[in-house]
């Protein structure tokens, strides 16, 4: 607003930031309201000035990364409205596994800390003479902590209640999901990692399994895979030994392709090695591998199954609970999450928001709209026209700028006594994915920062909160993307990613 239009009898008018221009003929209250203006436009000066300075800092810093990297940063000291800096704010940048900060919020106000994920047994049906005159119905939820054992210890409650028999089928509901288990945007040759294995209803110690590969005694024999026995899945070998040194080996790469029921193909080479190979699979059909197990374990408890196992998608009222098993609560669910970036926990946490939100089967679509919703509505945050597809992060469609995540930063800060997210997140040189990060411990700051590490291909970003040397804290977010070196440089490629964090950092905590 123009100044001369509450003070029309003032004759002055501001330059520029450092300059004023002072007409003549002023009287004595004139004079005094000069001396107050003179002092905001040095203030503002003083402002700008430090803005510039620290912009420019950033562009300074931006020199050690490599050619043609993308990068938008913004800090501000925690309960302040202004950010101390602000460099391509707005600009919207994936967040990678920074999402999942998003993630814990949006769970913590619509579930509570206190929710559980509860897997049960089910039937309408009577128990006579040691037999189930019916079926019985596996309930999971998406409980991302489920394991083998507890599976077992849920078994034994049956066989305990005196259960010899089941005469019907034994149905796996995963009615409270619906649609693909993988989210729009995920890279498809990423599917078969554990660190992406799909986060559908049906889950047991992560749906994640390991094989052996041992190499042929001799060269262009096939080599063999090993799978226990444990493991309800089939895994084939078409894998081609070589000699060491076989020119072959540079483009001859080891890869796996997926079948229906969980059937996995070895293809590609392997060179000769005195030790086997271990490798790690994602399950792709949670439901069939987990029925499987359940399965087995009621055979080994004893238990006849008379009937199939097959599989239900479509929601219907719960039954009778025979057994049941309920996780930790989710305040130590989201504290795996965060320290340790669990894809898995992030993306079954945000489908079940879908669910409990919109009273739906959850989906990727109504995680999404849930989110939205609830973070503006509980926290009074507008996430304006970022895009959030999953609760991991791993979506290539995820988009959302340092000005939103700041955002969502400032409220977990000054609700931190009834959230309690920034304790859950890695404490630089101390644990989880910030147990060493080179450059934050080059500039000095290891136990002075709590923040989400977030990686994709050419993606490093961080987002969280710094102690200052002045004792202040400090929230800040930074996004950098399109990250990439020549080949003669991929053996140190992260080098200039620590040059820029450790003077980035350095600076940070220092001068505020």
């Amino acid at each position: 607003m123009d100044h001369r239009l509450l003070f029309p009898e003032l004759s002055l008018s501001i330059i520029s930031t450092n300059i004023i221009e002072i007409h003549p003929h002023l009287d004595a209250r004139s004079m005094a309201l000069l001396k107050v203006t003179s002092k905001i436009a040095c203030m503002l000066s003083l402002s700008l000035s430090v803005f510039s300075a620290n912009a420019s800092s950033i562009e300074k810093n931006i020199e050690y990364l490599p050619a043609g990297a993308n990068v938008s940063f913004i800090a501000q000291k925690v309960g302040e409205k202004d950010p101390i800096i602000d460099y391509r704010g707005q600009q919207l940048a994936l967040p990678a596994s920074t999402q999942k900060i998003v993630t814990a919020l949006a769970a913590l106000l619509q579930l509570g800390k206190d929710f559980r994920f509860v897997t049960t047994l089910e039937s309408d049906a009577d128990i006579e003479d040691s037999r189930l005159k019916g079926n019985l119905i596996a309930r999971f939820v998406g409980d991302p902590s489920l394991t083998r054992t507890q599976l077992r210890n849920m078994v034994e409650k049956l066989k305990q209640s005196g259960i010899q028999q089941i005469d019907g089928d034994l149905i796996i509901d995963i009615s409270i999901f619906s649609s693909h288990d993988k989210a729009p945007g995920w890279a498809w040759n990423d599917m078969t990692q554990c660190f992406s294995a799909p986060p559908g209803a049906a889950i047991v110690d992560k749906n994640c399994f390991s094989v052996l590969l041992y190499s042929a005694e001799q060269a262009n024999e096939p080599a063999i895979v090993h799978t226990p026995s444990y493991y309800p899945v089939n895994v084939f070998s078409e894998v081609k030994t070589l000699a060491k040194g076989s020119s072959e080996t540079k483009y001859c790469e080891l890869d796996v392709t997926t079948g229906e029921l969980n059937r996995y193909t070895l293809t590609g080479c392997l060179t000769q090695r005195s030790e086997p190979l271990p490798l790690a699979f994602a399950v792709q059909n949670g439901a069939s591998y987990v029925g499987t197990i359940l399965k087995n374990e009621l055979r080994l408890a004893g238990i006849e199954l008379k009937g199939h196992v097959r599989r239900q998608s479509f929601p219907k009222q719960p039954e009778k609970i025979l057994a049941m098993n309920q996780s930790v609560p989710l305040h130590d669910l989201l504290k795996v999450m965060l320290k340790k970036s669990d894809n898995m926990i992030a993306d079954t946490v945000f489908r079940n928001l879908g669910h409990y939100y919109f009273d739906v089967p959850g989906t990727w679509r109504s995680g999404s709209d849930a989110v939205r919703q609830i973070l503006k509505q509980k926290a009074d945050i507008d996430i304006r026209n970022a895009v959030i597809v999953d609760g991991s992060g791993l979506s290539r469609h995820d988009l959302i700028s340092p000005s939103v995540m700041m955002e969502i930063l400032q409220f977990i800060a000054q609700h931190d006594n009834e959230l309690g997210i920034i304790s859950m997140l890695p404490k630089a040189g101390y644990d989880g994915t910030l147990a060493y990060r080179p450059g934050l411990h080059e500039a000095g700051v290891d136990g002075k920062v709590f923040a989400k590490t977030g990686s994709l291909q050419g993606v490093y970003n961080l987002a969280g909160f710094m102690t200052a040397a002045s004792g202040k804290q400090i929230a800040f977010v930074q996004f950098i993307s399109s990250y990439s070196v020549t080949p003669a440089e991929l053996r140190n490629r992260r080098i200039p990613l620590t040059r820029f964090e450790h003077h980035l950092y350095k600076s940070l905590y220092q001068n505020n």
